[in-house]
């Protein structure tokens, strides 16, 4: 398995790179979007990421992540974007800790079994202002345990800032 996380803030680069690794890829490529588009705000949104990637198959999947991974060509780069969505449809869909705790390690079990080449989008969401609401502040950090599990199995984790990339490592080969 070979898996790229790719790590930011909001408009860090993230998924410009991410089709960046797709375009440069020599095979297929396939795209997961976890956008569920419930307003008029986010079916803009989505409307202008379907213009801006190139024509491949896109896999538009909101919730059951795991199985559109299963699902997915086992022949070719697969772009999953994003992990940050994903968890807000999570919370709307299934409203126990334990129930979205299931769906995290069906995802990362389903990426461990997958041998063609993965990137996971994601944002990093610890970094910024404290949020107001216990909701918020619950989000944030299932959001940041969810990114240390991808990482823990990542064979690349870049944090992107301002459309520039640096590597993480394990803390542990550094001390």
């Amino acid at each position: 398995m070979s898996l790229t996380l790719l790590l930011g803030g909001a408009r860090s680069g993230k998924s410009t790179l991410s089709v960046q690794i797709g375009q440069r890829f020599a095979g297929p490529v396939c795209f997961i979007a976890t956008a569920e588009p419930f307003d008029d705000d986010l079916r803009q949104r989505v409307a202008r990421h379907r213009l801006e990637r190139p024509d491949w198959p896109t896999i538009e999947e909101p919730v059951h992540l795991a199985t559109a991974v299963s699902n997915a060509a086992a022949d070719g780069l697969l772009i999953i974007d994003c992990l940050t969505v994903w968890v807000g449809n999570l919370y709307a869909h299934c409203p126990t800790l334990e129930a979205r705790h299931d769906h995290y390690h069906r995802f990362i079990a389903a990426c461990q079994q997958r041998a063609a080449p993965i990137v996971v989008v994601t944002n990093e969401v610890g970094m910024g202002v404290h949020p107001e609401t216990k909701m918020g502040c619950d989000y944030r950090d299932e959001l940041g345990r969810l990114n240390q599990m991808v990482a823990a199995i990542a064979t690349t984790s870049l944090l992107l800032v301002a459309g520039q990339a640096i590597r993480l490592v394990d803390p542990w080969t550094l001390l």
